[in-house]
């Protein structure tokens, strides 16, 4: 089951408490830096979470800013969770892309236009949209790929740590019919099914809906309640994918999703319009 193990996230949760640790000592960088025997970029490249530290750097950056108590043991247990290494690491990712965010986030927020969320899709679906996107790597590598997309799936249903996902889906998604009839249509079905789980809401757009906010494409806002960790964007293109962590830029993403639901089918509505599409096939 795929747990909470985001070193991402953690790292940048601890890089946070450190840089404010440091500032509440009223240090500067360059003061704090040579006695912590760092050079300033070091000791930069660590509060911005771009570099990792151990529990032994740690220590002693507490002795430099002055820190006990009761945050002594907490800070360091959250320094050996921001080292740990996730789940995917086993499948060749690394800790900058898109997993690593989602593996510690308690909701994603998603609007797709040409496909169907990776949080919904059977393995024959995603397989079959892996091969005709010119997927780059081997056959190994798609099915490597393919194991991910499955394990991420597990939280929808994980009662310890559950991931919510309320989806905006495009009704042309539903009809492109992508690995084949019989593919398409046991994918419909997992997505009806899925609409029935408490963690899960689905709304179609439908075309009739006109000019949207989001005309330009799909996009993700991830949430970390629980975390103290704002939302983070997320859009892929075909040349790659980008984070959007500016606070201005996230909540234009929320409004915007927000309006998508307005003009979406309501769950139930969705739902029928998800079987009527299956039975078609």
């Amino acid at each position: 089951m795929a747990v909470r193990s985001g070193a991402l996230v953690r790292r940048r949760q601890l890089a946070r408490i450190l840089r404010g640790l440091r500032q509440k000592a009223g240090m500067t960088i360059e003061d704090a830096a040579p006695k912590l025997d760092f050079s300033p970029s070091k000791l930069s490249r660590i509060e911005n979470a771009h570099q990792g530290v151990d529990v032994h750097a740690v220590r002693t950056m507490m002795d430099v800013f002055g820190v006990g108590g009761d945050r002594w043991n907490a800070i360091l247990d959250l320094t050996r969770e921001a080292s740990g290494k996730g789940w995917w690491r086993a499948y060749g990712l690394d800790d900058q892309g898109y997993v690593p965010l989602e593996a510690e986030a308690s909701g994603v927020r998603e609007y797709t236009v040409n496909y169907l969320p990776g949080l919904l899709q059977t393995a024959d679906y995603a397989r079959a949209l892996f091969e005709s996107s010119m997927h780059v790597g081997s056959r190994a590598v798609r099915e490597n790929d393919v194991e991910v997309r499955m394990i991420r799936q597990d939280r929808l249903r994980d009662p310890e740590n559950p991931l919510t996902l309320t989806a905006v889906i495009e009704e042309s998604a539903l009809r492109r019919v992508i690995g084949g009839p019989d593919v398409m249509c046991a994918q419909l079905a997992q997505v009806w099914e899925a609409a029935a789980l408490e963690t899960v809401t689905i709304q179609v757009l439908p075309p009739d809906a006109c000019a949207h906010p989001s005309v330009t494409g799909a996009f993700i806002v991830l949430s970390f309640d629980g975390l103290g960790e704002p939302d983070i964007g997320y859009v892929e293109h075909p040349m790659g994918a980008v984070h959007i962590e500016k606070a201005e830029d996230v909540a234009r993403g929320r409004v915007v999703f927000d309006r998508l639901r307005a003009l979406a089918l309501d769950p139930a509505e969705s739902a029928a319009l998800i079987e009527r599409v299956a039975m078609e096939l």
